[in-house]
């Protein structure tokens, strides 16, 4: 009698959670209106011009290459997408990446550079992102864990990106 009650309890318990976890599934998200200024939008451009790179320009001002378009789902900022990347400044040092093994995020957490540039791929698609500054993470300096400085403000950002996977 006592191991039908304690199983009882636990699908009780599941199926509470299971319930609790459909309220929490709507996306608290939008999408983002936001565009860079012209001022950045040139900056970009000066510097793909010195770099002789050749890039689209997306309406919010985010320039890309599309490398590898893919197949899957393109994502929006509602999606969790897995991702390998690295990200860097224009002097080309390296100030984060994945390391290989992909990351996952929901895409509507992230700098509104990474929610424009990655429509224009799907899910095994592969892109470069130039990112204007404001688009990024505009006039304030980041920081890793020790206070020391990872990104100076007001910094262009370019991140190569493979979109593994999307849901």
């Amino acid at each position: 009698m006592r191991k039908i009650s304690f199983y009882g309890l636990i699908v009780s318990l599941v199926f509470v959670f299971a319930s609790c976890l459909k309220k929490e599934a709507g996306c608290p998200y939008n999408e983002l209106s936001v565009k860079a200024p012209g001022s950045e939008v040139q900056q970009v451009e000066m510097y793909l011009a010195a770099k002789n790179i050749t890039a689209q320009k997306d309406s919010s001002g985010v320039y890309y290459i599309v490398e590898t378009s893919g197949t899957g789902k393109t994502p929006d900022v509602c999606s969790v997408i897995s991702v390998n990347y690295t990200g860097s400044l224009t002097n080309d040092q390296v100030f984060d990446k994945s390391n290989g093994t992909p990351v996952s995020f929901r895409l509507g957490e992230l700098i509104a550079g990474w929610q424009k540039g990655l429509k224009h791929i799907k899910a095994g698609g592969k892109i470069k992102l130039f990112i204007p500054p404001s688009l990024g993470y505009g006039d304030k300096d980041a920081k890793d864990g020790n206070g020391n400085v990872v990104i100076p403000a007001n910094s262009i950002l370019v991140f190569s990106l493979e979109l593994v996977g999307v849901q």
